[in-house]
């Protein structure tokens, strides 16, 4: 009875944390594809707002309407899109115009609400009236079902949604004001950093601090909050630590992890690390925590959410005057992590076992996100229970939708494409690697690109995906030919790829 309650209890907590994971999931979708967006609007305020690098009055007219209007609409169409296409997308920009009207701020979250309900909506409405426009009405039906549906969603945004979110997004304002007038704002990384490792960052990042930062930031010019959690000195301490007092698999590859990590801004390539010895986690925690109280000692922010979380993109954006505080938070919080990843790695002598447990570990973290790899060649591993030739059993397996592998067409491949969960990190740098072993054999009139799984475009002829996320991207585009892989950067399945499109070209 007691292991049957255990169980029951391990399950439950299984999956309420796969539905936060789906839900950070869900809010990374809307927010990722605009990240370039909200990059544009912090370099425009850096620079030409009146504190700015180059103060120009006519261009800093740019910055209200783009956090006004713009980046809460890109969201609200994105989210709309992710439920229902293009025509769910104009009608969540629709409804969230209500919204932005409704309130003074910049309405972020009655985004992350109203773009997905109008979407919905409309989805709904369409179902219900399948089949039975008369032909020759459908144009017709379609786009005044759209205004019509669109425009109630908007006054009901600006007469109920806007004040109740306006005054959720004070209340969060004044509680996060309240805990850095405190300064316990560092006590803020005992919640974020695990979560990271547990891959709840999405739900923490784009949707909490993302739209309270760029609130203090339109008012102040800049904020904190972007530094949370996007500081890549933790995982930076951890990474240097295997590297000088580790041993093994572990020590060979933190070199090159630490550069992706702190250079590239893909944090994921430092969490098997810290899962491997669970302790790791007050490593980060003191790195989050450290770098967050020197920070707020140097009063110091950015004007935008930097992602990916790399120092590249932390140093542009940050504004005039807030460099030494910035770059002295990453160094303290690289520092800090160092010191007690070091204590807790020496303490914990490295076993026989060391490649197996890094693998092991790196396996986890995979099952545990169910969307992306880390890339264990970079690791030095090929994932637990690798055969001779460096594949596993689940990646040795091609799935293929409609034809057999043996009879897909491979010289009518036009389009690869690769898929995760946002669209960026792990399948961004597995494109990468395709698309160079694509240009060297000469096949540079085939497309690649990666995308998120929520994008996948319907004339994909190769879709390329994490195994967990397979079955998804065959419901997406069931013509495809798929190709169900372990991690991005490790698999031998680029090569074989690459020489039967060449084999077929000749």
């Amino acid at each position: 009875m007691a292991q049957a309650g255990t169980a029951g209890g391990e399950s439950t907590g299984t999956s309420i944390r796969v539905k936060v994971q789906k839900f950070g999931s869900y809010l990374s979708g809307m927010v990722m594809p605009n990240i370039g967006a909200f990059i544009a609007w912090g370099l425009i305020t850096a620079l030409f707002i009146e504190d700015g690098w180059l103060p120009n009055e006519r261009l800093a007219g740019l910055v209200d309407p783009m956090i006004i209007y713009l980046l809460p609409l890109l969201i609200a169409f994105s989210g709309g899109r992710m439920i229902y296409g293009v025509r769910g997308g104009v009608v969540g920009g629709i409804a969230t115009m209500g919204v932005i009207v409704g309130t003074d701020i910049p309405m972020f979250l009655g985004a992350f609400i109203m773009g997905p309900l109008g979407g919905w909506v409309i989805k709904r409405f369409d179902g219900l009236l399948e089949g039975k426009i008369r032909q020759g009405f459908e144009m017709l039906v379609n786009n005044f079902s759209a205004g019509i549906l669109g425009g109630g969603l908007a006054i009901l945004g600006l007469y109920g949604v806007g004040p109740i979110v306006g005054a959720l997004s004070g209340a969060l304002g004044r509680g996060v004001e309240f805990i850095i007038n405190l300064g316990l704002l560092p006590l803020v990384s005992i919640f974020v950093e695990p979560a990271k490792v547990l891959f709840l960052n999405n739900a923490i990042n784009h949707g909490v601090l993302t739209p309270l930062g760029l609130d203090q930031a339109s008012q102040a010019g800049k904020s904190i909050l972007f530094l949370v959690e996007t500081n890549p000195g933790p995982g930076l301490g951890v990474l240097l630590a295997y590297w000088f007092v580790g041993s093994g698999v572990s020590k060979a590859s933190a070199p090159g992890a630490a550069i992706i990590h702190f250079f590239g801004g893909i944090h994921e390539i430092y969490f098997p690390y810290v899962l491997m010895k669970p302790a790791l986690v007050l490593a980060v925690i003191a790195g989050g925590s450290s770098g967050l109280f020197v920070e707020s000692i140097f009063n110091v922010g950015l004007v935008s959410t930097p992602a990916p979380g790399s120092i590249i993109a932390i140093l542009a954006l940050t504004p005039p005057g807030n460099f030494i505080g910035v770059l002295v938070g990453v160094a303290t919080a690289t520092a800090a992590s160092f010191l007690v990843a070091s204590v807790i790695i020496r303490r914990s002598p490295a076993s026989p076992e060391d490649q197996q447990d890094l693998s092991q570990a790196t396996q986890q973290m995979e099952e545990m996100k169910g969307s992306k790899s880390t890339g264990a060649e970079i690791l030095g591993t090929s994932g637990a229970g690798s055969s001779s030739n460096g594949s596993s059993e689940e990646e040795s397996s091609v799935v293929t939708a409609g034809d057999e592998e043996e009879s897909f067409d491979y010289a009518s491949v036009d389009k690869v494409i690769f898929a995760c969960d946002a669209g960026m990190g792990s399948s961004a740098m597995g494109a990468s690697l395709v698309r160079d072993k694509a240009k060297k054999a000469g096949l540079t009139d085939i497309e690649v690109k990666n995308v998120a799984i929520n994008d996948l475009p319907s004339d994909a002829d190769v879709v390329i995906t994490h195994k967990d996320l397979t079955g998804r991207a065959q419901q997406k585009v069931p013509g495809a030919h798929h190709i169900s892989v372990d991690n991005f950067l490790g698999s031998p399945k680029y090569d074989e790829l690459i020489g039967q499109l060449s084999s077929a070209r000749v």
